[in-house]
């Protein structure tokens, strides 16, 4: 158990931190499934272009690295287009 006020805030916010972390991580995986689920290409491409702002925002906030995301987004991007119209 913390002894210091600051101690005590750190681990409430770090709670309140880790929450709002997960709903972002669990919101990108639920994306990347839209996208792999597509069955037709414009489907793709419409949940690919939801996907890719998102991811976009996950690395402005440092949420996921900014190499992992450029290589999420490229995955998705080839997957889309080898979907057959």
């Amino acid at each position: 158990m913390a002894h210091h006020k600051s101690a005590v805030k750190r681990i409430r916010t770090s709670g309140k931190k880790r929450l709002i972390n997960k709903k972002l991580r669990s919101k990108l995986h639920t994306l990347t499934k839209a996208v792999r689920q597509a069955e037709s290409k414009e489907a793709g491409e419409a949940a690919l272009i939801r996907a890719t702002g998102f991811i976009d925002q996950m690395a402005a906030k440092d949420l996921i690295h900014k190499n992992k995301a450029a290589n999420r987004k490229s995955r998705l991007a080839r997957y889309v287009h080898q979907l057959s119209k």
